[in-house]
């Protein structure tokens, strides 16, 4: 008889598990949505949309520490269209609802970090929060904001890798990374992305450049102030079609420039200074019809400067200082208005201010053979393949192992062992060298980070004041009509003009002319940056007011470009674009220049500019930097590149 009773014991045990457990179930559906993120969302919304849009912004505002201009001090109450810096619009694909569409909080100098309930964000085409005290890293939830078409955290104080973001998101057309602290490689995908704009300089990627580079349709693309090795990818050819803006300056990049790059016919500004690149200029530059900037200084490149340079068309600045060139073309040495050569430190004969013969003299002594170096196409690669099955044969295998003992011997030809070891001394001296350049404003002229004192560069790209569109050259990215930055089209919120203050980036004047529309322009680039006794250091970042001219020489040209290309149209950015974006120190740019040390082959040469640039250049510099920053209430942070700006939030139907 025990049993039976054991057994309803039980039964009676099992019965009370299963009430608790349903109890439990009917209290848990009564919880408001959102619980789980710790955010009371039992207020009454229009449409479920908002609904999660408030979920996310309270969960964000619990994330933030400071916020000094209290520009989040609204954010109280579920009508989040209200808050300050939030824009809401119709639903793309339901015009019948109300969903938050943007987000703007450049220049906030706001504390925090970006919390992972962001991404129920589905329905925003931009994110502004540029020139701010952000830190941490970029959550993945990211990914789902599949509308996504502008993404700004420039000048901030992000870390970790390249964030998923820049490569998940199928809308992106404006990606700015700028001034923060993020690392490692550039993932190869980055480049099969349909952006338009890419602003990655001043922070702390190391790799090669990856090869599928010139399968980007980007109009600017900004890579200064790294640590980048490696050649410059032969597939940039295959951006002829969109490319009006190239800076690399301030990485260790080495080797040849590849031929193709003379197909860029539209290409404005070329900017590869203070780097290692070595041999002699590719010979059909005359293609860049187009250009009106080039700076190649503060390299190892010597033979003759050609008239294929000196004489393009739109030709304003050309810097080819702090080289080994042994001789220049006619077209070179001709006076002609608007147009400044800057050739001092470098071998030509009857020039003022070059190198000593000790210096030149081991890199004259002992050319660089290009296709040694690997980053020209090399013909003599094939040979192998001829040797191997010759091998039977004697005088076949001879012929074939000719072709390869040439590149073998090229590479590392014997005559520069020799002299290597007159040359060892400079060579450490070579870092030297090309730092003395460094005195002087160089690297960093073109993109100075974003000034303490002034926003920093990121600003002009998200803080839309609507008043003066700066002209974003490339891509205008969504034409925003009216305030509210709605757009019918999820690509239309890209260009917003950025802050009126003019963009003072000598170095990145959009071109007026290149066909691309692009999202607004950026900062200017090319501001010269802080001198500092090393190229490559950081010092560019904090110190180089944004709109502080470009490095002394170009200073005449530089203003020119300043005045980008048509203001974009598209969208006057709906915030009261906080026009000086907070000087964000932070984030100096990468001490990139130490590549000023050339590479091995490049031994010779670096010896040579060592000590004497240094006291030359540096004085003038700083001088002409000043001076240009204070003329703007607002000084923009200097950009690497375009003026492109970034777009404000959408301003019309359907953003």
């Amino acid at each position: 008889m025990a049993f039976p009773t054991i057994m309803k014991a039980f039964g009676c045990l099992l019965l009370l598990s299963l009430f608790s457990f349903s109890f439990v179930l009917s209290t848990s559906e009564e919880v408001p949505e959102g619980s789980e993120f710790g955010v009371d969302a039992r207020a009454s919304f229009a449409n479920p949309r908002l609904r999660n849009a408030y979920i996310a912004l309270q969960a964000w505002k619990k994330a933030i520490f400071s916020d000094p201009k209290n520009m989040t001090g609204n954010w109280v109450g579920p009508n989040v269209c209200s808050y300050n810096g939030v824009f809401c619009e119709r639903a793309l694909d339901d015009p019948n609802l109300t969903v938050v569409a943007g987000i703007d909080l450049n220049s906030g100098d706001i504390a925090g970090h970006l919390v992972t309930q962001l991404g129920l964000l589905t329905d925003i085409a931009l994110f502004h929060i540029n020139s701010n005290r952000f830190c941490g890293i970029i959550p993945e939830e990211f990914c789902k904001l599949t509308l996504l078409h502008e993404f700004d955290v420039s000048n901030n104080r992000f870390v970790g890798t390249f964030p998923k973001v820049g490569t998940c998101l199928p809308a992106l057309k404006y990606l700015d990374l700028r001034y923060n602290d993020f690392e490692g490689p550039l993932p190869r995908e980055l480049f099969d992305k349909p952006l338009d704009a890419l602003f990655l300089n001043n922070n702390r990627f190391s790799s090669h450049i990856p090869e599928n580079l010139g399968n980007s349709p980007a109009s600017v693309i900004v890579l200064a102030n790294n640590e980048l090795t490696g050649c410059m990818p032969n597939s940039i050819g295959k951006m002829d079609k969109t490319l009006n803006e190239l800076i690399f300056l301030n990485n260790n990049l080495t080797g040849c420039l590849p031929e193709e790059l003379g197909m860029l016919g539209n290409l404005d500004v070329f900017d590869i200074s203070y780097n290692n690149y070595i041999g002699t200029l590719p010979k059909n530059l005359g293609g860049l019809k187009l250009l009106t900037r080039i700076d190649i200084g503060h390299n190892n490149f010597s033979g003759v400067v050609s008239d294929s340079v000196c004489a393009l068309p739109s030709l304003q600045n050309f810097t080819y200082s702090y080289n080994y060139f042994q001789d220049e073309m006619k077209s070179c040495l001709a006076q002609k208005p608007n147009l400044v050569f800057d050739f001092k430190k470098n071998c030509l004969p009857d020039k003022p201010d070059q190198r000593t013969p000790e210096e030149c003299y081991p890199v004259v002594k002992n050319p660089v053979k290009c296709e040694a170096v690997g980053c020209r196409p090399n013909p003599t690669h094939p040979s192998p393949v001829n040797i191997s099955p010759p091998s039977k044969v004697q005088p076949e295998t001879r012929n074939p192992q000719p072709k390869p003992q040439p590149p073998k011997t090229s590479p590392p030809p014997s005559p520069k062992p020799t002299p290597a070891p007159v040359v060892e001394p400079p060579p450490s001296q070579p870092v030297a060298s090309p730092p003395p350049p460094v005195a002087s404003p160089p690297p960093p002229v073109h993109s100075p980070p974003p000034p303490v004192a002034s926003p920093p560069p990121p600003v002009h790209s998200p803080p839309p004041p609507v008043a003066s569109p700066p002209p974003p050259v490339h891509s205008p990215p969504p034409p925003v009509a009216s305030p509210p930055p709605p757009t019918p089209s999820p690509p239309p919120p890209t260009p917003s003009p950025p802050p009126p203050s003019p963009p003072p980036p000598v170095h990145s004047p959009p071109p007026p002319s290149p066909p691309p529309p692009s999202p607004s322009p950026p900062p200017p680039v090319h501001s010269p940056p802080p001198p500092s006794p090393s190229p490559p250091p950081p010092v560019h970042s904090p110190p180089p007011p944004v709109h502080s001219p470009p490095p002394p020489v170009f200073s005449p040209p530089p203003p020119v470009f300043s005045p980008p290309p048509p203001a974009p149209v598209h969208s006057p950015p709906p915030p009261p674009v906080l026009s000086p974006p907070p000087a964000p120190v932070h984030s100096p740019p990468p001490p990139v220049l130490s590549p000023p040390p050339p590479a091995p082959v490049h031994s010779p040469p670096p010896p040579v500019l060592s000590p004497p640039p240094a006291p030359v250049h540096s004085p003038p510099p700083p001088t002409p930097q000043q001076s240009p920053p204070p003329a703007d209430d607002f000084i923009l942070p200097d950009n690497i590149g375009a003026l492109y700006a970034s777009p404000p939030p959408p301003m019309f139907q359907g953003y």
